[in-house]
This record gives structure tokens, C-alpha cells and sequence, in this order.
């Protein structure tokens, strides 16, 4: 499995990129969040999503009633039942997004050099010379010169389905901006972006809320998407309110960088955050086209040291009507692993794009070659010294069973876990093969029931590069004799064995706990 691995140092041989891209249980060790709505909804597409590859599904709050996400959920309940591949369940707030609305959702044609009015009133129609928003005091927040993008995509200087605007003037609550481009917007809301300018509207709204503590907690979601966050405390005031609702203490709050002001407090949200999602459509408007490869990198390094998930947007815009990518996005999704990305997030082009699972399926094959070319001698070397010395007790199993699976070639790497923090310190290390996950559920009781825990911490683990997980049976509790720690490890290499991960004379190591101690072996297997 690891000839194929080669390094970018070396030269790479021609031989190897006209070989067909082999297929695999696990399509690439990059995970793939896809956002489930109108063309992805069916029962028969979502599995041919999760066939694909994808991992993580998305439900975004910003348009959509509860009701028909709650239809699209239970569709996607049945598609991992038939095809038994696990999905963890993404909720996406609104958070403070200005919109245009357009309540008669007739296509709205805007000429460059000409002027149109942002008002608050949204009784009237929007038209070429009235946009009404959702927000009454962009007057207040503006001022002349500064720049405003209104689209379906927004503007990237390609498509003519967004508008760039200048604002001229402002008129008691109106705002009177020239148009830049031509531009034909289509539907019934349209994102409205103000470059470098704060919108004061609280970054979990009321709306929000009203999701969270009913849909959210109904269907128990494992990561809450927390748009436009600005600050560390947007993070701390989230992780508060989601104590408040049961279960949901346990869901893991990903932050939505999208602005400068996000990017201006990168560190302090990154340590209150379980893991960053880079929302590039936006923060691609926010910054200078020079400056967006470099945000990029900071932020993934940044997350791929401190063990959090990095997770990156918008990466194959033009696959919403085609059946292939550009050039520019294939490189740029295997850029994205190459920085070192844990997951691909996919928007517009499962959503309401034309080919939901062909683009799942053709992003994780970028990424399993990309995979192949991964530096990951530098980069182990690289998260060792950030780590420094002394390391904790955990940190040192992690980086020592990473580097003895490397050494001695294995095929997987097993680690048994109830929290999931093990397995994600090793995948942190980046290893270049497999590490299966065996979740030891957890029995805990309220004095009226009992109830087993386990399943959520499984599902947070699929959108960590490189880790996979597996629920072992209940009856083997996490406080286990060596007997049934080995009859689980079967179960384990049973499971890798039909993935076709593992075969017989293949290596594994395998970390898991004897008593107080944790245990870093090597075992080879037999016929």
C-alpha cells in the first residue's frame, strides 16, 4: 500500500500519473463535507453520496424550512442504513448574513454604471433600481467608496450572477451605490457582502437559537457550522447555550472564519473552537486576491498543530454545471491537501448543483493522489518540535505508534478509544496509512435508564483526516479484560480485512489501554 507513497522532493515519475487512479474502500483519507438540499435529498442520491465518499452532511439554515430539512434528514438516515457507511450531521447557522430579498423571485437585471438603492423596507419589490435587505442600519455602517458584492456566488470575476457596487451616498436609511459590472441575479435571496466593514447583528441570532433547541436537539447534531464568527467569545457564548440543551453539550462547535475580523482573532478562536471551517467565498471578497493562498496556509498549519480539524470551502465552484472542474480547481483542491486540509466542504455544487455525487467522487480522487505526494516525514518532524519536550503521556503514545507504524510498514494503524481523543492525537501525526477507530462504548446511567455512550464520539471523528471509525459491541465496555480487548481487536481486523485495508502477513499496530497504562504494539497477521 505504501510503495505508491512518493515525496514531492523526489522527482515524481511520468509512470506514475498515467497509471489509473486505483479505487478504494476509504476513496482518500480527506474527508468530504457535502451540503444536502434540493438536487441531493432523494434517498438514492444521498447514498451515492456516501458511496462517493462523502462523510459529513451539512444542513444549511440559511434558506430552507426546518421541516424540509427534518424530510432530507430522514432520507439520509435510510441511505446509511442500506449502504452502512456513518455520517456524522452538520447544522449551519444563518448568524448575521445580510440578504437581498426577493419576494417574487423574478430575475433582477442590474447594467454597469448605473445606480441602484439598498433600502430596509422589505415590503417593496426588488427591481434594477431597489434592492430591500434584511438589515436597517447598513446606512449607519457605510460610507462612501466602500465596496458591496450581492450574488447567488459571490463575485469571484468570472460569472455574471453577482454584482459588484460602490456606495455614492447614503439617504436617511437608503444607500445609493453604482454598479460596477452587469449582472443578471436569478432567485429568491441573494448573499449581500460589505468588504471590511463590521455588521453589528450578534453572530448567534435569535433565529439561530430557535433552530438549535429545536431541530438541533431533536436530531442530536454532531457539529454546529458557527457563521461569521468574529471573536473567541462568539465561540464561548455558543458553547454555553449548547450546555443548556442536553445532549447538544456534546455536539463540536466548528468556526466559520469568513471575515478579517475573524482572521484578526484567528488564534484566540482557535483555542475555544473544536475546529475552523475557512470560508474562502467570503473571505476571498474580504482580501486582496494576492493575500487569499496565504490565509490559507497560516490558518491550516495553525489547526494541523493545535489537533483541530481544518476544513476548507469552495474549491470546485464550476462543478455546480459541469461534469469536470476547472484546472485551477483540481490543483487547488490537491493544494488544500497539501497544506495539510483535514476536510473538503462542498456548498453550491451539492446542493443545488447538477452532479452532487460525481463532484464528491471526483474531489476524493484529487485528493487520494495528492495523499500520495504528501510530505509527511517533514511534516511529522514539524509537529514533533511544535509539540516540544516534555511531551504528555498521550501525546508521546500517539506520535511514537505513528512513527512505528511508518517504520515498519503497516497497513493500519488500530487504536481503541471511548473519548475519540486518542485517535485524533494519532491522526494529528498524519500517518500515511489508515487508523481505524474502535469507539468503546461507555455505559452511564441518569437512575432511571441506562444508556450507552460512544456513537457521537465515533461520528465527530469522520470529518478528521485519516481516521475512521468503527462502534465495537457494548458488551465489550471500556473498562475490559485482555480477553475482550482481543475478541474486539478481531472484530477490528475482521472489518479491515473486508475494507481490503489490511491482508494476511500485512503489519498493524495497534494502541490501546491495559489498565492504567497505554500500550503501543505491533502485530503480524497470519494466513
Amino acid at each position: 500500500m505504501h510503495s505508491n507513497h512518493l515525496l514531492l522532493e523526489e522527482p515524481i515519475r511520468m509512470a506514475s500519473i498515467l497509471e489509473p487512479s486505483k479505487s478504494s474502500f476509504f476513496p482518500a483519507m480527506t474527508k468530504i463535507v457535502g451540503t444536502l438540499g434540493p438536487k441531493s435529498r432523494s434517498v438514492e442520491t444521498i447514498s451515492g453520496c456516501l458511496k462517493a465518499g462523502m462523510s459529513v452532511a451539512r444542513f444549511d439554515f440559511s434558506w430552507g424550512e426546518p421541516e424540509y430539512h427534518q424530510e432530507t434528514l430522514e432520507n439520509l438516515k435510510m441511505a446509511v442504513k442500506s449502504t452502512k457507511k456513518l455520517c456524522a450531521v452538520m447544522l449551519d447557522t444563518v448568524g448575521p448574513e445580510l440578504q437581498v430579498v426577493n419576494k417574487v423571485e423574478k430575475s433582477i437585471s442590474l447594467e454597469a454604471d448605473k445606480t441602484v438603492i439598498m433600502t430596509p423596507y422589505q415590503g417593496q419589490e426588488a427591481s434594477s433600481e431597489v434592492l430591500p435587505i434584511n438589515f436597517d442600519g447598513l446606512a449607519k455602517a457605510v460610507k462612501t467608496g466602500d465596496t458591496i458584492f450581492v450574488g447567488h456566488y459571490l463575485f469571484t470575476g468570472s460569472e455574471t450572477t453577482s454584482v459588484w457596487l460602490e456606495v455614492e451616498s447614503v439617504k436617511g436609511d437608503d444607500v445609493v451605490c453604482k454598479i460596477k459590472n452587469s449582472a443578471t441575479l436569478a432567485g429568491s435571496m441573494f448573499t449581500l457582502h460589505v468588504c471590511q466593514v463590521r455588521i453589528e447583528m450578534p453572530t448567534l441570532s435569535e433565529k439561530d437559537k430557535e433552530v438549535i433547541s429545536t431541530w438541533g436537539v431533536k436530531n442530536k447534531i454532531d457539529f454546529l457550522s458557527l457563521s461569521y464568527t468574529r471573536h473567541a467569545g462568539d465561540v464561548r457564548e455558543a458553547r454555553e447555550y449548547l450546555s443548556t440543551l442536553g445532549d447538544l453539550s456534546q455536539t463540536q462547535i466548528f468556526a466559520k472564519i469568513e471575515n478579517i475580523e475573524g482572521l484578526t482573532h484567528f488564534d484566540e478562536i482557535l483555542q475555544e473552537a473544536d475546529g475552523i471551517i475557512l470560508s474562502r467565498g467570503n473571505l476571498g471578497i474580504d482580501l486582496p486576491p494576492e493575500k487569499v493562498f496565504l490565509f490559507q496556509k497560516a490558518a491550516v498549519y495553525k489547526c494541523n498543530m493545535a489537533g483541530k480539524p481544518a476544513v476548507v470551502t469552495r474549491v470546485v465552484d464550476s462543478m455546480t454545471d459541469n461534469l469536470r472542474p476547472t484546472r485551477a480547481e483540481a490543483t487547488d483542491v490537491a493544494n488544500a491537501v497539501l497544506d495539510g486540509s483535514d476536510a473538503i466542504l462542498l456548498g453550491a455544487e451539492t446542493l443545488r448543483g447538477l452532479y452532487p455525487v460525481e463532484t464528491i467522487s471526483i474531489v476524493g480522487k484529487i485528493c487520494a493522489e495528492a495523499e500520495k505526494v504528501f510530505n509527511q516525514d517533514m511534516y511529522f518532524k514539524k509537529t514533533v518540535k511544535y509539540v516540544g519536550e516534555p511531551m504528555t503521556h498521550l501525546e508521546s503514545i500517539a506520535s511514537s505508534a505513528v512513527r512505528a507504524a511508518i517504520k515498519v510498514k503497516a497497513s493500519v494503524i488500530i487504536c481503541f478509544t471511548s473519548s475519540g481523543r486518542a485517535a485524533r492525537l494519532i491522526a494529528k501525526y498524519r500517518p500515511t496509512m489508515p487508523v481505524l477507530s474502535v469507539v468503546i462504548p461507555r455505559l452511564k446511567t441518569n437512575q432511571l435508564r441506562w444508556s450507552f455512550s460512544g456513537a457521537f464520539e465515533a461520528r465527530q471523528s469522520l470529518i478528521v483526516r485519516g481516521l475512521f471509525p468503527m462502534l465495537a459491541d457494548p458488551r465489550h465496555p471500556a473498562e475490559s479484560t485482555s480477553a475482550t480487548n482481543e475478541s474486539v481487536l478481531k472484530v477490528a481486523l475482521d472489518h479491515g480485512k473486508s475494507a481490503g485495508v489490511i491482508k494476511s502477513h500485512d503489519r498493524v499496530v495497534i494502541c490501546q489501554k491495559v489498565g492504567d497504562a497505554s500500550v503501543v504494539k505491533i502485530i503480524e497477521l497470519e494466513d
